[in-house]
């Protein structure tokens, strides 16, 4: 995109009052986002904690998920539904993108036997948009769609953070909490940009062990139709079945011919 285009396209963006924003639905969004794989459930008084709200906001907001059914309550307990998914996919069922994505994901991973994911930046993390598995179990979690994984240590981040201005990489840098995952993992802010802009130069990164032993990826940019990148598409595999060499010489070629084929809407 030419910095005319962006200019007109930024032109076009919508200016957000702070008088124009919902705090209630604001606010109820945080009550969701509350729960997550360390508090599957809660007490009222445990959400008022982990929110910052008073007992009784906190109460107003976890009745009203469960009146409309994106929560349950048993006995003092509160923990979402699955209805909560409903909001996820709503986002996806927008995105005719991997709805014709999906299937030439599948046969990349049935040409290649290795598990492939799409995933988008957010905040902190990349979140899995498509994925299709293999029967090998390479992580010690499971990857769905809606996974979240630090972007500064997954080949998917750094993909995507390759797009940001410097400015925002800079910022993106410095608030972000770079833990210590394994031995291997980068946490260095100048090696990190270093990393990161070598990845912009090359079109891919390639991460190994820096998000759990084991482990290595990697990932490649998705464009729209106008070449903007959108999302990042992802192989991985253990190291002790996939050398670097096998990845550059074997897997990229597939990979990127993925994504170009989900990019042209082949």
């Amino acid at each position: 995109m030419s910095k005319i285009e962006q200019g007109k396209h930024d032109d076009d963006q919508v200016k957000v009052k702070p008088s124009e924003i919902v705090q209630s639905l604001l606010k109820g969004l945080v009550v969701i986002q509350a729960f997550n794989q360390d508090r599957p459930s809660m007490t009222l008084s445990e959400v008022a904690t982990a929110t910052g709200y008073t007992r009784a906001a906190a109460r107003r907001f976890l009745l009203t998920l469960v009146s409309e059914g994106y929560a349950k309550q048993t006995n003092k307990q509160f923990s979402l539904t699955a209805k909560v998914l409903n909001l996820g996919f709503s986002y996806l069922l927008t995105q005719d993108i991997w709805q014709h994505g999906k299937p030439l994901m599948q046969q990349l991973v049935e040409q290649l036997n290795e598990s492939c994911s799409a995933a988008v930046l957010e905040g902190d993390d990349v979140v899995y948009v498509a994925r299709v598995a293999t029967t090998k179990r390479i992580m010690s979690i499971s990857l769905n769609v809606g996974t979240r994984l630090p972007a500064f240590a997954t080949s998917l981040g750094r993909v995507l953070l390759a797009e940001l201005p410097k400015v925002e990489l800079d910022t993106f840098l410095d608030k972000s909490a770079l833990k210590k995952h394994t031995e291997y993992t980068l946490i260095d802010k100048a090696h990190l940009m270093e990393n990161i802009s070598q990845v912009k130069q090359q079109g891919y990164s390639v991460v190994e062990q820096e998000l759990e032993l084991g482990l290595t990826s990697i990932a490649v940019p998705v464009s729209d139709s106008a070449g903007d990148v959108i999302a990042a598409l992802s192989i991985s595999t253990h190291v002790s079945q996939t050398d670097k060499e096998q990845l550059l010489s074997d897997i990229l070629p597939a990979l990127k011919a993925c994504a170009d084929k989900i990019a042209l809407g082949q």
